[in-house]
């Protein structure tokens, strides 16, 4: 377990690895403990760093206000505080969105960006993220947590026989989600709409959806795709929200040639 100290408080991250650094972001109400599988297997040729975002994971809430934007700035000084001059940075669902901004605000320091099951406009979040986007319903969903439990299950992996372990990992990375950041984190993302910027990406740029996605409308690719007509994009026929579970070997395939080409 590791912190690096930035000016709105300590970060959490973990570590794996040997070679060039890669950046890895989770989702909403999710953590590091999402990349485990992708870390073990791609940790032979780079140096894997995960961070949990503020309000999420083993990272404490601080003064940030839990805005996209805001983890924008924490992915950067993350990597200054680490001495990481740049490197490509991965992002699912809300960390990919993260991962494009900051290709577009601090180019400098992103090499290459890959987005995996990643709303380019808000709208594309499903009815229940967008319902639960709005303060009154979110603190509903927030006091009655079996409303949560009920949409974690519906928007799990395809692959029935990885879904006790995610899951469990779910509930756990739930308990330790501060209110601030589950509230303004999913209503700052429905608002995002990065179309008009995405022609600023200077850097080879990834998607990766699940044909099968319930969270994110998968056709979010066609506007990576026209927004930045350079992007590279890959669908994957047997997953949901989450391929890096659903399809582990193809998912790492995939991630291991684009950072090597």
């Amino acid at each position: 377990m590791s912190y690096v100290v930035t000016e709105q408080g300590l970060v959490h991250y973990e570590k794996f690895g040997e070679g060039p650094p890669v950046v890895l972001l989770h989702g909403w109400l999710g953590s590091w403990h999402l990349w485990r599988n992708t870390m073990d297997a791609l940790g032979e040729h780079f140096c894997m760093y995960a961070l949990d975002f503020w309000g999420f994971g083993e990272t404490m809430p601080s003064d940030a206000t839990y805005s996209v934007n805001d983890f924008v700035r924490m992915v950067a000084q993350f990597m200054e505080q680490l001495g990481i001059p740049g490197a490509p940075v991965i992002g699912h669902s809300m960390g990919g969105t993260v991962a494009l901004m900051t290709a577009m605000d601090y180019p400098s320091l992103v090499q290459k960006v890959v987005v995996v099951g990643s709303p380019i406009e808000g709208s594309s979040l499903s009815f229940a993220l967008r319902l639960v986007s709005y303060k009154p319903s979110a603190l509903i969903a927030w006091y009655a947590p079996i409303l949560i439990r009920i949409v974690l299950r519906w928007k799990g992996p395809l692959d029935s026989e990885v879904v006790p372990t995610w899951y469990r990992m779910q509930v756990k990375d739930l308990s330790r989600t501060s209110l601030e950041s589950f509230l303004i984190s999913i209503a700052t993302l429905r608002e995002t709409d990065l179309r008009a910027r995405l022609n600023d990406i200077q850097v080879p740029t990834l998607g990766i959806y699940g044909i099968y996605d319930n969270v994110v409308d998968p056709n979010q690719h066609k506007l990576l795709k026209k927004g930045l007509n350079t992007a590279s994009i890959e669908m994957l026929n047997r997953s949901k929200h989450f391929p890096m579970l659903d399809e582990p070997e193809v998912f790492n395939t995939i991630l291991h040639d684009f950072l090597k080409d």
